[in-house]
């Protein structure tokens, strides 16, 4: 990427965020900002972390966009709250920013992932399915690009962001 734009990842644990955010970063040069390393690294120091990775990685995301990088935030995004503040990062950057939420709507897949998935983050512990059913996950009320994970491949799905930013 030549300009510097805030590509935010959104959706539930499992659809297949990471796997993407991963490779949209190494396919476009883009930092990658991934809120659950954030979080579990403030819980291994000790930290209480509430809010504060989504505020830590406002803050990492808006520093590399001011240098003048592509950043590909990589979060649940559950609210509108954090939506908007997602928004905020890229309007005091002064860069446009991307709303993707990626879904998988096979939810027999979906199941198969969360519970088959392995923790890549010391100290992780990965959601059961039933949490990630029961969190407080809001429907969007606000424009965005839905990625389909079920029965597409993660090329697929970069492609589909890359190209919506064209």
């Amino acid at each position: 990427m030549t300009s510097p734009v805030l590509i935010v990842l959104s959706g539930r644990s499992g659809a297949g965020k990471t796997t993407i955010a991963r490779a949209l970063s190494r396919e476009t040069g883009a930092v990658h900002v991934r809120i659950d390393s954030i979080e579990q690294a403030l819980r291994n120091a000790g930290v209480t972390v509430s809010d504060h990775g989504y505020v830590v990685g406002y803050a990492v995301a808006e520093d590399n966009l001011r240098l003048g990088r592509a950043v590909v935030a990589d979060s649940v995004n559950p609210w509108l709250l954090t939506r908007t503040a997602w928004r905020d990062v890229a309007a005091r950057a002064g860069v446009s920013a991307l709303d993707v939420e990626i879904v998988c709507s096979d939810a027999a897949e979906h199941r198969r992932r969360v519970e088959h998935r392995q923790a890549d983050i010391r100290g992780h512990v990965l959601p059961t399915w039933a949490e990630v059913l029961d969190r407080d996950y809001r429907d969007w009320d606000t424009e965005r690009l839905v990625v389909d994970t079920a029965g597409q491949n993660v090329d697929g799905c970069v492609r589909m962001i890359i190209a919506a930013l064209m």
